[in-house]
């Protein structure tokens, strides 16, 4: 029995490619809580993870404007940049809400300005796919080519999935983002608040640390001990202003 197991084959290395792809993301992004360290991150996994691309950028807009790019190679960030003009893949991707594909510049004519400086920077095929991370921010993922026609139908797909795993990741990216800044203004509050700045004060003295370092080991006391960290601190404080027994 003579059996044509290439395709079913080729599906499958697809398939643990993309699984591969997801999952180095997933690992890129998971901790990180600043949006521009997490894009660069994302367009280095996806530029050496996805077969046939050579370079890979994105492309920002909060509110509608224009807000950065990132990109793996710097001299074709200027292929992500609205700035040098609206007619790109990628803001084609964003208004579409779909992918846009072109797998051989040369044939190419709705970007006709873009497409020069693409193939002048040595740009063959390009896939741009929406990102959508929250009610404020949006974006385009892109892949480049240095070669007409690798850019496929099954990397489409890969770009798809792509996107939409990155859109998830940023959206937590900018979540962790803000409950950080949150956190900030509680701590600078805590540190002139009363009896636990009080407390605060007396492990800096003790311990020769910084008011940040001295929270922290407030906060692990109160974590340990099960209890608010007002009273660890009302504790602290009035261990030391106990008078001392001659």
């Amino acid at each position: 029995m003579n059996l044509d197991i290439r395709e079913p084959l080729e599906e499958n290395l697809g398939v643990l490619e993309t699984a591969a792809l997801l999952r180095e993301l997933t690992a890129g992004l998971i901790a990180v809580t600043d949006f521009d360290e997490a894009l660069t991150r994302l367009v280095r996994v996806a530029r050496d993870a996805v077969p046939g691309v050579t370079w890979c950028g994105f492309t920002t807009l909060r509110a509608g404007e224009p807000a950065g790019v990132a990109g793996s190679e710097p001299r074709l960030a200027e292929l992500d940049d609205l700035r040098h003009g609206p007619d790109t893949p990628a803001m084609s991707a964003i208004r579409r809400r779909e992918m846009v594909l072109c797998a051989d510049l040369s044939a190419e004519d709705r970007w006709p300005a873009w497409t020069r400086r693409a193939r002048a920077l040595g740009v063959h095929g390009v896939v741009a796919a929406p990102v959508d991370v929250d009610d404020h921010v949006i974006g385009a993922v892109n892949l480049y080519a240095d070669r007409p026609h690798v850019l496929t139908a099954r990397r489409q797909l890969t770009a798809m999935l792509l996107a939409e795993h990155a859109g998830l990741l940023l959206a937590a990216v900018r979540d962790r983002a803000r409950q950080s800044a949150r956190t900030g203004e509680s701590d600078a509050a805590l540190l002139t608040e009363g009896v636990v700045g009080q407390a605060i004060g007396v492990i800096m003295t003790q311990r020769g640390c910084p008011a940040p370092e001295a929270l922290e080991v407030l906060r692990s006391a109160a974590s340990s001990l099960d209890i608010p960290l007002r009273e660890v601190a009302e504790r602290l404080v009035a261990t030391v202003s106990r008078p001392r027994e001659s």
